[in-house]
């Protein structure tokens, strides 16, 4: 579509279609892989989320003998981590995906080229899990597991253990529910926290996925974090931690926002009942 377009307004201008389509692929670059994540996201979020109080409502009830008491510290965390664990058998085969397609370098066609490209491994993220199945097993679509567990099990603790305790701290007496302002920075803060301890394990873990059949760089997490800082330093680990952060705060804003007005419709839907 867009040929067809420069070529009716610019049917001579073979430098400004040149131009075009570099500044094009270029951008096009930051979205590779994209498409996995944004395929699953919405279902993984409603299943942390719906795992996370279901966990939580059980463990009360175990505790306290009633789903409705009130949680301690313990059991937040104990309820994030849990949940963080079903996320990650969920998402890995998603996150490999993504890495893969990202990380991959596709040749570009030119105007002035009359030279065939070779095609690249990966045409799309079904494809590229389609590849990894077939060239590495059910075995390669879970590839960085062991990274992705620390990551997620610790940092979801923290993300909702986080959330909890400032929405309780913020709230004031005599009120059961948190406010909106309340809900938005406690989810915000909870973010930033939580991809603040995550950005080791995330580094680690698309180290470890970019680890294509054949090549056998990693043998394992440890040894991945090992040559990791033997070659590039401690400061590795946090590469992508501000970007990690800054993105964190409005997005988990928004999440808990959700979250809360959820809960909410529910249990009002419930209570009419």
């Amino acid at each position: 579509m867009w040929t067809v377009l420069l070529n009716i307004y610019f049917p001579t201008s073979l430098p400004l279609k040149s131009l075009f389509f570099s500044v094009f692929n270029q951008v096009l670059g930051f979205y590779k892989g994209v498409s996995a994540s944004v395929f699953t996201v919405s279902l993984i979020s409603s299943v942390s989320f719906g795992a996370y109080r279901n966990f939580l409502c059980n463990i009360c009830k175990l505790r306290y003998g009633t789903a409705d008491a009130k949680p301690s510290g313990l059991d937040v965390s104990l309820a994030g981590g849990a949940a963080g664990a079903v996320r990650v058998v969920l998402m890995t085969p998603s996150e490999v995906a993504k890495v893969r397609m990202q990380t991959q370098r596709n040749p570009h066609s030119s105007i002035t080229s009359s030279q065939p490209l070779s095609k690249p491994k990966y045409r799309g993220s079904l494809h590229c899990l389609k590849v990894i199945a077939k060239e590495e097993g059910f075995g390669g679509l879970y590839k960085g597991c062991s990274a992705l567990l620390c990551r997620d099990c610790s940092s979801s603790a923290i993300y909702f253990l986080t959330y909890s305790s400032l929405c309780d701290w913020l709230t004031p007496a005599g009120k059961n529910k948190p406010g909106f302002l309340v809900v938005l920075l406690s989810g915000g803060s909870a973010g930033v926290l939580a991809w603040g301890l995550a950005t080791p394990m995330d580094v680690l873990k698309s180290r470890m996925q970019v680890d294509e059949s054949g090549q056998h760089k990693y043998k394992g997490l440890i040894h991945c974090a090992r040559e990791s800082i033997r070659k590039e330093g401690l400061k590795v680990l946090f590469k992508g931690l501000g970007l990690n952060c800054i993105r964190a705060f409005p997005v988990n804003m928004v999440v808990f926002v959700t979250y809360e007005a959820v809960l909410r419709f529910t249990e009002h839907f419930t209570n009419k009942k």
